[in-house]
């Protein structure tokens, strides 16, 4: 039996028992591959698309055995969903968690920068998602129709308590979400077009922050807030 047993088995994963062993315990190693199943997900849709991508080449990008991939995801399809999944908690968790309480500069500012951010850190992320929705949905329209919609209203709830409260101008709550959402989204959805009207060969840490800092001052002063010191 060759090593590769031990990842093909993730729940028979051996687990050194040294202090620094402990760090690598199996939830923690299949978490980690979980992470990379995923990741390469994401290369691998992105270059192929659905129909072309295929389990082995997600393996191959992942570093891991097929089989070991077939443990996370039975199938293509639950593997696709799953990346969606991911995508999206990863895009709306920072605003998620607001509360009427809060202050509304301070909410919206961090989740119009962190939505920047993820733009940078994850452009395939937000192209995948844009050629879904342009696709008709065909794979998240039951994500859209219930839990996108439930997440959209309780975020928009939130936001008209702040307008009830005279915390921030009278504005539609879900448009406001839109307009985050795809302004955010355009730098990586658009990356080309900025480049070329920009005359860059490239994106820089700096064309991130200035976007980020235009998008909240931008959208904040529509709101009737100012920008967080």
């Amino acid at each position: 039996m060759t090593n590769n047993s031990v990842a093909e088995n993730p729940v028979k994963e051996t687990v050194d028992e040294s202090a620094q062993g402990r760090k690598y315990r199996p939830g923690r190693i299949r978490e980690r591959n979980r992470e990379k199943i995923l990741a390469a997900a994401e290369e691998e849709f992105a270059s192929n698309g659905y129909k072309g991508a295929t389990i082995q080449n997600i393996a191959e990008r992942a570093g891991l055995p097929k089989s070991n991939v077939l443990y996370y995801f039975s199938n293509k399809k639950k593997m696709y969903s799953a990346m969606f999944d991911d995508i999206l908690g990863r895009w709306n968790k920072v605003f998620t968690e607001i509360r009427p309480e809060d202050d509304p500069a301070e909410a919206l500012a961090t989740f119009i920068r962190t939505k920047v951010e993820m733009s940078r850190q994850f452009p395939l992320a937000s192209r995948l998602f844009a050629m879904e929705i342009i696709q008709g949905a065909p794979f998240l329209m039951d994500h859209l129709r219930t839990n996108m919609r439930e997440w959209v209203r309780g975020r928009a709830e939130v936001i008209q308590t702040w307008i009830d409260d005279g915390r921030m101008a009278p504005v539609d709550p879900v448009q406001l979400i839109f307009l985050i959402w795809s302004s955010t989204q355009h730098y990586a959805d658009f990356q080309v077009q900025i480049l070329m009207v920009e005359n860059k060969a490239e994106y820089e840490q700096r064309d991130f922050d200035h976007a980020a800092d235009f998008l909240t001052d931008v959208i904040l002063r529509g709101c009737g807030l100012e920008s967080p010191k």
